[in-house]
């Protein structure tokens, strides 16, 4: 295991690309606040470098809160805006890789190894949980791309197909450790009009997990 020492590296740190990328942003974005020794602790347990995105996030910030909280990207926590740090929702969520970022409507973001069928060494990508089909699709981004991504306009597209009139403010006002839960589900055909469907913010393991459990049930 690398040393809190080896991790950090002040003169090749990657924070001043994702400042440089929020101040960018077309979107609101806002870079949590974090507790270094509870940063320093998170960034030891990752065991990745300053150097990238990843660890310089985790190392700089509480977490990224994009569009007004529409996607919560995950740094060292924040207790009071009640977003966890990285290693927290992993122990809760355990999903098959890294979990990075969640999304409002419960789809979860999770970093790990490429499903390609090439026998050469694959590069681990981004993988998307969509609430409207229930199932993992590979992204085939990196962590750095698919964050620069989302920050440059990608989260208007991402989302196109889901947003309703009034959205900001429900949004807005959900917490960061909960999410919107739709009835019709994202999934039936009549959840896809989502303007008429029934909203509610509930806890965000609540959320997920009742994905989860129906695409267990389903086969997804």
């Amino acid at each position: 295991m690398r040393s809190l020492a080896e991790l950090i590296s002040d003169d090749r740190s990657a924070w001043a690309e994702i400042e440089a990328a929020v101040t960018g942003s077309p979107y609101a974005v806002e870079i949590l606040p974090t507790d270094p020794d509870r940063a320093a602790s998170c960034l030891h347990r990752l065991q990745v470098g300053t150097t990238s995105w990843l660890g310089a996030l985790v190392y700089g910030s509480g977490g990224l809160v994009v569009d007004d909280g529409w996607l919560r990207v995950f740094g060292s926590g924040n207790p009071p805006r009640r977003l966890a740090d990285i290693h927290t929702v992993n122990e809760v969520f355990e999903p098959a890789g890294l979990l990075v970022a969640q999304d409002i409507m419960g789809g979860e973001f999770v970093w790990r190894q490429g499903e390609s069928g090439s026998e050469s060494v694959q590069v681990p990508t981004i993988h998307y949980f969509a609430p409207d089909t229930l199932r993992w699709e590979d992204l085939t981004l990196g962590y750095t791309d698919w964050l620069y991504a989302m920050l440059a306009g990608a989260v208007d597209q991402f989302y196109f197909s889901w947003r309703w009139p009034g959205w900001r403010d429900e949004v807005a006002a959900c917490p960061l450790d909960a999410g919107i839960h739709t009835w019709p589900p994202l999934f039936s055909k009549e959840g896809k009009d989502i303007e008429s469907s029934s909203r509610r913010p509930i806890p965000m393991h609540e959320l997920v997990g009742a994905k989860h459990d129906m695409a267990d049930q389903l086969g997804a």
